[in-house]
């Protein structure tokens, strides 16, 4: 083994002979430093063939077992040999024929020959420091006699053995040395962890560990999802529809996902406070309570209308029946502009069931609330799991004291896909309703409501009538009285290009005198006695001119005096 010390004090050739012994690659057009370093690369890549290298050459360099027979002229060739370095080869061969030269019968060895003896003899000296006294001894024994010379020739094998066992410690010295270069040069690992934050909604599986769904893929499985563990769902109480934010590590060789790794929030507040909270179907409902002013800031005529004739309050279950080319999509958009620009502490939700791709965009860049959608082009399986999801987020936010809006177009639509998904129970409708598939809608209608306390779920659904299909108009019928807030559409209002088409006197809200101050309950009593003798079209009519010609609601109620 080769110290990086001994190869700098090495001349370039031999420095060539050895990498050529090491089959190193290019060696002649390297310099020396690079040469240098080359080698000791390959020497700590394969230590086992340098190793064996070496001991080959100090096999072959043993004197034979006859220290007696020193005298004769004819052994000095092998002691020659010994003294010849070991991994040049070409060089070996002309040592020994010079040797054979030298070996010719001659009475007495001369001062010359002297001299070429202790020439080759620096070479493997060189290699360890700790025989430099014996080069010293070595000299002053040239300039004794011959006797004293022989006996140096005698003590030689045991030097040679001290120098093979001082070299087998500097073998393990060098395997230490070439073990730090090798830690020098490796490449630094990093360490990611807890770097990265992000945030998603808990859906868990039936194994009990469970995955962050992000909002970007409307809550389905994507590259995006974040690893639960099941100790984690349990440490925490986490359900499914919790909004974590924590921090992630990216995933390492094996693993498929990010795995979350620490929880900061859980539906944006502390863990500890979480963890003791009660569920969802143990809250107590109360009647809404509180107003959403939609006649503020960002009004038109269409949500001072609703202000009006049919408010909603937080947690309202509210329904927009609607034919066919009626407007309800543009009212909705107006709803949630409306909650948006006045109650920014509520968090709303905007959920397209089976619509139109164009409208979800519309959606997505005019309304200032998250929109989550399913398009008509999707299975009827994913219309279910979205708008599952979707409801027990709304659920988890609630039992935190969040205000959460969902409005939701179509309830109609989401019908239709739970009783495509349904499994047949043999009990049918009219229509090819199955008896146990409107169930789950109607969990999700339901789920509405203003809790005792803090935290209200608002839910406003858009129900399809008269479209031709049967299946609709039992769908509607069963979710017709379970609403606390209606609001009628008429296709005659609208064919008259009267925007919102709105059939005030079928319009209404329960228990508004919960809402509206008493003053304004007294006007508006008088103001639906006097549109009930109209039709819905000149009641519309004649309402939209009045609003027109006022700034806010107020102004409209103090007008009704002239």
């Amino acid at each position: 083994m080769f110290e990086i010390s001994d190869l700098k004090s090495k001349k370039l050739p031999e420095l060539q002979e050895i990498a050529k012994g090491l089959n190193v690659a290019k060696f002649k057009t390297l310099k020396k430093l690079d040469l240098v370093y080359q080698i000791l690369d390959v020497q700590a890549s394969n230590p086992k063939i340098v190793e064996a290298r070496t001991e080959k050459s100090t096999e072959e360099d043993k004197p034979a077992p006859k220290p007696k027979r020193s005298r004769i002229v004819k052994a000095k060739p092998q002691a020659k040999e010994t003294k010849s370095p070991a991994p040049k080869k070409e060089e070996s061969k002309d040592t020994n024929a010079d040797q054979k030269t030298a070996s010719s019968p001659t009475p007495a060895p001369t001062t010359e020959d002297k001299k070429e003896e202790q020439k080759p003899e620096r070479k493997p000296r060189q290699h360890n420091k700790s025989n430099q006294g014996k080069k010293e001894h070595q000299k002053t024994g040239s300039q004794q006699n011959s006797s004293q010379q022989n006996t140096q020739q005698n003590n030689k094998p045991q030097h040679k053995k001290n120098t093979h066992h001082q070299k087998g410690g500097s073998d393990k010295n060098n395997s230490n040395f070439d073990k730090d270069l090798r830690n020098k040069y490796k490449e630094p690992e990093f360490e990611f962890d807890s770097i990265i934050e992000s945030e998603g909604v808990l859906d868990i599986m039936q194994d009990g560990y469970g995955f962050l769904r992000s909002s970007d893929y409307n809550y389905l499985s994507s590259p995006d999802d974040i690893y639960v563990s099941q100790s984690q769902i349990r440490l925490f109480g986490l359900k499914t529809g919790d909004t974590v934010l924590g921090n992630v590590r990216p995933p390492k060789e094996g693993e498929k996902y990010f795995p979350l790794i620490k929880v900061n929030k859980i539906n944006g507040v502390d863990p500890q406070v979480v963890r003791d909270r009660v569920a969802f179907e143990h809250l107590t409902p109360l009647f809404p309570q509180e107003k959403f002013n939609l006649a503020e800031r960002q009004s038109t005529i269409s949500t001072r209308i609703i202000d009006l004739f049919s408010p909603i309050g937080k947690g309202q279950r509210g329904m927009i029946v609607s034919q066919p080319k009626t407007g309800k999509t543009m009212l909705l958009k107006d709803i949630a502009n409306g909650i948006a620009a006045n109650h920014p502490e509520v968090y709303q939700i905007i959920l397209l069931i089976d619509e139109r791709p164009e409208e979800v965009t519309d959606m997505q860049r005019n309304v200032r609330g998250e929109v989550v959608a399913s398009t008509f082009d999707k299975e009827a399986t994913e219309h279910v799991r979205v708008a599952n999801i979707v409801l027990e987020k709304a659920k988890r936010l609630v039992e935190c004291g969040h205000d959460v809006v969902i409005l939701l177009d179509s309830i109609t639509r989401l019908a239709r896909a739970y009783n495509t998904v349904q499994p047949a129970s043999g009990k049918v409708l009219s229509g090819g309703v199955d008896a146990n598939a409107l169930h789950k809608p109607k969990r999700f209608f339901g789920a509405a409501r203003n809790i005792e306390g803090g935290g209200s779920l608002s839910i406003i659904a858009t129900a399809l009538t008269e479209t031709g299909s049967k299946m609709d108009e039992v769908i509607f019928e069963e979710f017709k009285g379970t609403g606390n807030m209606e609001l009628q559409l008429d296709r005659k209002i609208s064919n008259r290009r009267i925007f919102p088409a709105i059939d005030l006197t079928s319009s209404s809200t329960r228990r508004d005198d919960l809402l509206l101050d008493e003053n304004t309950i007294q006007r508006m009593w008088i103001m639906r006695k006097y549109l009930a003798d109209m039709n819905p079209v000149e009641a519309m009519e004649f309402i939209e001119q009045r609003f027109k010609q006022t700034k806010n609601n107020e102004e409209f109620l103090m007008t009704m005096n002239q």
